[in-house]
Formats: structure tokens, sequence, C-alpha cells
């Protein structure tokens, strides 16, 4: 008895082992048998329907677009001058006020003339004596009393005298210092009594209706850039003034090291906010696109080096290649890829799949 009772305690492991595997085989048959399940075809006899994804979308739609160019310059008055001296002298007057307007022709700063108004009668005094000195020498080479070389001497001098006064007259002149053009006047850097030297800077003079301003644009648009082209400029110094003007001149020459040609503009300044040396930023218009297809621009899916959009058709998103034009605050041209009425997804492309599924709430196309 004690060795039959040993043989089934040593059977024991054995019937552990074997009902341990049975217990296996029947989770491992419910686990395929519950995957079988899942894979059988759905009541329309396809494959099981994805959840959709909802998504935010808009209609690719037409507009007129158009294409600008932005650059930045600086402004200039029309016209600007530094009021300087020909002669050295000392200023006996300033007859304009600093900072107000003067008319062309005004008397802006009159010098001490004592010394070129006697230089000037002197001088008319010698071509007064040397005229009779003439007359007297005509008349008598006509009766042979004088030789014909003494006669060709005195008029001579009387010509030279005469072109000596006036070089006086006009180095008097110089000692009143006018306005060339309406304008102006800025901070005067002389004061009544100080000596002054030929080519010293005494008050700049600026002309600030209209103001000029010059600005650079790449050669690519050199075709589309005329003579009188409006143009729109902006300054920091006014923040949200617009100011309109017009191209009046253009550089013939391109400058070989950027690819840029100078123009320049003028802006009506009658009010007075600009100034001269105020940094600006110019917007030119050089083409019009009066069909653009456009999108929202949160459509745009950039990818490495290329752009796509999630295009929905039939409540399914497909991935597509776009080419992109002109660009608007929140819009942008697609030229290739889109046709008018399509439907791009504009929200929640981030967990978008090329052929996910997707719910669609509408969104307006310029938004």
């Amino acid at each position: 008895m004690a060795a039959v009772a040993d043989r089934r305690n040593n059977n024991m492991p054995h019937a552990c082992l074997r009902s341990r595997s049975l217990l296996w085989s029947a989770v491992f048959s419910l686990f395929l048998a519950a995957c079988s399940e899942a894979e059988k075809p759905g009541a329309g006899g396809g494959p099981a329907a994805r959840p959709a994804l909802p998504v935010v979308t808009a209609t690719a739609d037409t507009r007129p677009m158009s294409e600008r160019v932005r650059a930045v310059g600086t402004l200039q008055a029309n016209e600007s001058v530094m009021i300087r001296p020909e002669l050295a002298a000392r200023v006996e007057r300033i007859h304009f006020q600093e900072g107000r307007p003067v008319a062309a022709g005004q008397v802006l700063i009159t010098l001490d003339a004592a010394e070129y108004r006697a230089q000037v009668a002197q001088t008319e005094a010698t071509v007064e004596a040397n005229r009779l000195t003439f007359e007297r020498a005509a008349d008598m080479v006509r009766t042979n009393m004088v030789s014909q070389q003494d006669y060709d001497q005195a008029r001579a001098r009387l010509a030279e005298s005469r072109a000596l006064l006036e070089r006086h007259r006009v180095m008097l002149e110089k000692t009143t210092l006018r306005a060339p053009f309406d304008g102006v006047a800025g901070l005067r850097l002389v004061s009544p009594g100080a000596y002054v030297q030929p080519g010293q800077d005494l008050v700049n003079l600026e002309d600030l209706d209209p103001l000029k301003i010059e600005f650079r644009v790449p050669e690519r648009h050199a075709a589309a850039l005329t003579v009188g082209r409006p143009l729109t400029l902006r300054v920091d110094a006014v923040p949200g003034g617009a100011f309109t003007g017009e191209i009046y001149a253009i550089d013939p020459r391109l400058d070989a090291a950027t690819r840029t040609f100078a123009l320049r503009g003028r802006v009506p300044n009658g009010d007075g906010q600009l100034r001269p040396g105020m940094f600006a930023q110019v917007e030119l218009t050089v083409g019009e696109h009066p069909q653009a297809l456009v999108i929202p621009e949160q459509a745009i899916v950039p990818r490495g080096e290329r752009l796509y959009v999630f295009r929905v058709t039939d409540g399914t998103v497909a991935l597509v290649p776009v080419v992109t034009g002109l660009r608007e605050p929140g819009i942008v041209e697609v030229v290739q890829g889109l046709a008018v009425g399509d439907t791009v997804v504009t929200e929640g492309q981030m967990k978008l799949r090329d052929g996910v599924p997707v719910t669609a709430t509408a969104q307006d196309a310029a938004s």
C-alpha cells in the first residue's frame, strides 16, 4: 500500500502541468476567436468604419488680388540747400526767424558791404575818367592828332574798367544772401556781428511740400514700374497714417551689386506731418489678379520644401500638393492644385492622414 501511495504522489505534478496547459490553450483559443470576430465584415459587407474626425473647412473661391512690392526709404525735402557766403565779411543783420517759412528771393542775411560799396564807387570814377579819355581820343584820331595805337589803348582801358565795375557790383550784391526758393528756414549757425568765411554754413533752407522718397526695388519688377505709378508710404512717427504719392523718376542704371534700381516719388505734405530724414515703408502695386483662386492661409500644410492642403471629398480627406502665389493678410492665392469650389481643411490638420473620414464644419474662405 505504501508503494501505491508513492506512485500516486509522483504522478500529481504531471497532472497539474497538463491542467495548466489545457487552461492556457483555452485562453488562447478565446483570444483568436475574439480577433476573428473583430475582423468579420460589418452589416454592409465592408470593413468596420473608422470614427470621423471633426475639422473646420473652407471653400476655395475667386476674388481680385493685387501684386505689391514693399520697400524702405528715407524722406527727403523737395529742395534743400545750406546757405553759405561767397565773401569774407561781418554779419550785419539776420532777416529771418528760425523754423519759419520764407519766400523765394527774400533776404535772409546781410553782410557788411561798406568795403564793397567803396570799391564800386572807386571803379565808377575810373570808368568815367576812361570814358572821357576815349571820347577825346576818338575825336583826335579822325584828325590824325593821335595815333591809332593810342586810340586802341584808350578804348581797351575803358572796357577794362567797365568789366571791373561789373565785378565789384556782383561782389556787392553777394553781401545780401537771399532764399533761392520757397521753404522753411532751419536753425541759424551764426549771430549778428560774427565774421564769416566763404563757404561757411549759415542756415539750411528746406522745401517741405511736397517731400521726396527714394527707395530701391528688385530688377524683376522693372517692366511694371513706370513714372506716375501710385505709391503708399507709412512712417513710424505717424502711427496708423498712410500717405499717397506717385513715382516721378526712375534711375536708368541698375545697381549690379544688389540687382536693384532706384526710384523717387513725391508725396504731398500740406499738413506738415512728414519731415525730411524720416524712415518710411513704401508699398507699390505692380500687378492685378482679378480672378485669383484663394483659400485661408491656415489651410496650407508645409512639409519639407513643398506645400499641401487637405482636400475634402465625400467625407474623406486627400493630401494635395499646391503651388501658391500672392498673399494678403489671412489668405493665399493657389495657382496650381485646386479648383473653384474645392473644400479644404483649415483647422484640425494635425490628426489627419490621407483617406481619413472627417466631419466638416464650414468656415468662410475669406475669414
